[in-house]
C-alpha cells in the first residue's frame, strides 16, 4: 500500500487531486453554509410544549379501571350480622297447691225387708252346698306287649311240664373282644363266620402302564392249591385302539375264568356293589363299565 503525504485539499484550487487523480468538486459545491431555520423553530416549539405540560398539567394521576367482563367473579364482602338478643326468661308465678278434701265414704245400712204377711208363699232360700272335687279320669292301660318267640316257647314248655332250658349268660367284654377278633381273622383269611372258605372274588390292579403296554395283576382264590393266588399278565396294544382297551379286554378274559355268568363288582367309584354279567352278549356293556372303573379320565382319541 502506497501512502501519500499529501491529502485532498481545496486550498490549492486544482481541478484534479494530486494524490488519486480524481476530479475535485468546484469550491462551494457541498451546499450553503446557512442555518436551518425550520428545524430550529420545530425544536423550540417542542421544548415549549413540554415545559407548559409540566407547569400546567394535573398534579394527581387518575387511573380508570375497565369495566368487569362477563364471567369475572366479583367478591362482595357481606355485612356483619347482628346477633339477636336472647329474650330473658320471665319467672313463672308459683302455683299454690290446695289440699283436696277427702270425704269419708258413706256406709248405707242394709235394709232387710220385713214380712208383713206371714201366711204368704215365699221362695225358700236353699243354702249353697259345697262342691265336691271330681275324681281324676282313669287312664286306659296300654295293651300288653307281645312276648318274643323265646318267651312263648318257654311258656309252652312250662305248660307241658318240660324242664326249662338254661338261660344264656350275658356276653362279657372279654367274650365280645374274642368274638370280634375271631371275625377279623376269618375275614382276613377269606372265610365266613362259619369258617367256610370264600372261593370267589378277586382284586384287579394295573401297574407299569405306558402308551403301548401295561401289567395287570389279579389276586384271586386258586381252587387247585386252596389258597390265594396272584396272577400277573403283561398286556400290549397289538391291534387294539389303545392300551386302555387292551387292558379291559384282558380283565374280561380273567373274569370269565372265575365267573362266566353273573357276578358282583364292588365299585369304589359308585360306593356300592353292582351286579354285572360276563356273557358274550353283555361284553360291550361290561367293557364300558370297566373302562370307567379302571380309567375314570379316559377319553377315546378321535
Amino acid at each position: 500500500m502506497i501512502l501519500f503525504q499529501f491529502t485532498r485539499s481545496h486550498t490549492d484550487h486544482h481541478e484534479y487531486c494530486e494524490a488519486c487523480g480524481q476530479r475535485l468538486p468546484a469550491p462551494g459545491g457541498y451546499g450553503d453554509k446557512q442555518p436551518n431555520r425550520i428545524g430550529i423553530a420545530i425544536s423550540v416549539a417542542l421544548h415549549v410544549l413540554v415545559a407548559l405540560y409540566f407547569l400546567f398539567g394535573p398534579k394527581h394521576k387518575i387511573v380508570l379501571t375497565p369495566p368487569a367482563k362477563e364471567g369475572d367473579m366479583v367478591w362482595v364482602a357481606p355485612l356483619p350480622k347482628e346477633k339477636p338478643s336472647k329474650p330473658k326468661a320471665q319467672p313463672q308465678p308459683e302455683q299454690k297447691l290446695t289440699p283436696r278434701k277427702t270425704q269419708p265414704a258413706k256406709i248405707t245400712p242394709r235394709i232387710v225387708p220385713q214380712r208383713h204377711n206371714p201366711n204368704a208363699i215365699t221362695q225358700v232360700e236353699i243354702p249353697e252346698q259345697p262342691r265336691t272335687p271330681q275324681p281324676p279320669a282313669k287312664l286306659t292301660p296300654p295293651p300288653p306287649q307281645v312276648e318274643d318267640m323265646q318267651a312263648m316257647i318257654e311258656a309252652a314248655r312250662r305248660r307241658r311240664g318240660a324242664v326249662p332250658s338254661a338261660e344264656a349268660a350275658p356276653e362279657s367284654d372279654d367274650d365280645r373282644a374274642r368274638r370280634i377278633a375271631r371275625a377279623n381273622i376269618m375275614g382276613a383269611q377269606g372265610r365266613s363266620a362259619n369258617g367256610e372258605r370264600n372261593e370267589t372274588g378277586g382284586i384287579f390292579d394295573v401297574t407299569n402302564k405306558t402308551f403301548n403296554s401295561a401289567d395287570v395283576k389279579f389276586r384271586g382264590w386258586n381252587t387247585n392249591f386252596k389258597r390265594q393266588w396272584l396272577q400277573q399278565v403283561h398286556v400290549e396294544v397289538n391291534g387294539e385302539a389303545d392300551i386302555e382297551t387292551a387292558v379291559v379286554k384282558k380283565m374280561i378274559e380273567l373274569i370269565r375264568k372265575e365267573k362266566p355268568g353273573d357276578f358282583e363288582w364292588e365299585s369304589h367309584r359308585l360306593g356300592k356293589v353292582v351286579r354285572m354279567s360276563a356273557r358274550k352278549d353283555d361284553e360291550a356293556e361290561l367293557a364300558a363299565f370297566l373302562m370307567k372303573e379302571m380309567f375314570p379320565e379316559y377319553r377315546r382319541a378321535r
